[in-house]
């Protein structure tokens, strides 16, 4: 009785400090609004208690409180990101209520636990604080160097021509590769996990030499293959066709670096899945296209997506590989990344971080919904299991 009326004390003293940084946060904001009338001086004065408030939120659903949190985590930022003052400790206060938020939370299952009750919070005040100095404060410090100078100082470095063609070409880079690489290793995948020969066993560990070998060696493989000295190149010179310093060369290596990942996920769930199915199919008549879209497809989905999503990370993000068959020619070969490179040596930190910001901001839709995927996956499972069963 008594744990019982302190979990319910504890909670409303929880909901009342919510709801009391809510409301200072709507007050705050109302009153800078109507006083100064511009909208991020009066967001800068309220955003921290919003976001404050949103660490303490107790939520009925286990993915409701990171949304919460993530979302919290984007108010901080923008907070930083438009602040004009030296406002560094409130960031601390931030983070001090975090870990409090989790010593709390930790106190619940105490009664649970066979360890000591400190050892739950600690572990997880270290994480935090880990998380804090190898995630946020970069974070923090991409978006806060991009708009160092402002606003319009960081619009301008978007739209600046060099800039813009990077950002196009990288889009044309994925939009390339991912679609080849997920039609090869949808092939491959159903080849290994379907059928038997020989050799099978040496092509599925070659799947892996990309991860294996450095992205700037795989880069010197197409130049030793397609350069002037290379095996190929007085033919191609011969013919005036150009593959490395030139877009082809960014699409092979590219296509190299990120093949694997489509393969990877979906070798392991077809060999789960077996045969059965496909094998019914065919029984019944149905062909061998009709049997994939039909039957294989629907089940290897979010696998499929999966893959791709990580292709496609990998693909907008890659440096190594691309940075050595590019030649670095600015509006012709230099994507995003290369043209981030380029304007810190050039000590346009402003510049180089806006663009950055924009490679980061991709890193994290794709967070999202990479995440989002393997939400499904695992209700996936969860219903073949009780199927099975």
């Amino acid at each position: 009785m008594g744990k019982t009326i302190s979990s319910l004390t504890r909670n409303h003293i929880r909901k009342t400090f919510v709801y009391a940084l809510l409301f200072t946060s709507v007050v705050l904001f109302a009153l800078y609004w109507f006083e100064v009338g511009k909208f991020f001086i009066a967001f800068k004065h309220s955003a921290i208690f919003a976001a404050t408030a949103a660490v303490f939120v107790g939520t009925a659903k286990s993915w409701l409180k990171p949304l919460i949190l993530f979302i919290a985590g984007v108010l901080i930022l923008a907070f930083y990101i438009f602040v004009s003052g030296n406002w560094t400790a409130l960031g601390v206060i931030f983070v001090f209520i975090t870990i409090l938020n989790i010593v709390t939370d930790s106190a619940k299952t105490k009664a649970f636990s066979k360890e000591p009750a400190w050892i739950k919070p600690a572990v997880l005040i270290v994480v935090f604080l880990f998380l804090t100095v190898f995630v946020f404060l970069p974070l923090y410090t991409i978006f806060t160097q991009a708009f160092a100078k402002g606003a319009l100082t960081y619009l301008a470095s978007i739209r600046e021509s060099d800039a813009w063609s990077a950002i196009k070409l990288t889009l044309i880079v994925a939009a390339v590769t991912v679609p080849v690489n997920t039609f090869f290793g949808v092939l491959l995948a159903w080849a290994i996990a379907k059928f038997d020969f020989k050799g099978k066993n040496i092509i599925t560990t070659l799947i892996e030499v990309p991860f294996a070998i450095s992205p700037v060696i795989a880069g010197l493989i197409f130049i030793l293959l397609f350069g002037a000295s290379g095996w190929f190149g007085e033919y191609l010179i011969e013919h005036n066709v150009k593959i490395v310093f030139a877009l082809p060369g960014l699409f092979l290596a590219t296509a190299f670096v990120t093949f694997p990942f489509v393969a990877r996920e979906l070798i392991p769930l077809m060999q789960e899945m077996g045969k059965d199915d496909e094998e019914a199919a065919l029984t019944l008549g149905a062909g061998g296209l009709q049997t994939f879209f039909k039957v294989t497809l629907p089940n290897i989905k979010w696998g499929l997506l999966y893959g791709i999503v990580l292709t496609n990370a990998r693909a907008m993000g890659e440096f190594g590989a691309v940075a050595v068959v590019s030649g670095l020619v600015r509006g012709v070969t230099m994507t995003m990344p290369l043209h981030i490179e380029v304007l810190y040596n050039e000590y346009l930190f402003a510049a180089s971080f806006a663009v950055a910001s924009l490679l980061t901001l991709l890193a994290l839709v794709t967070l999202i919904v990479k995440t989002i995927i393997e939400h499904f996956i695992a209700l996936q499972r969860k219903r073949a299991f009780k199927a099975f069963e």
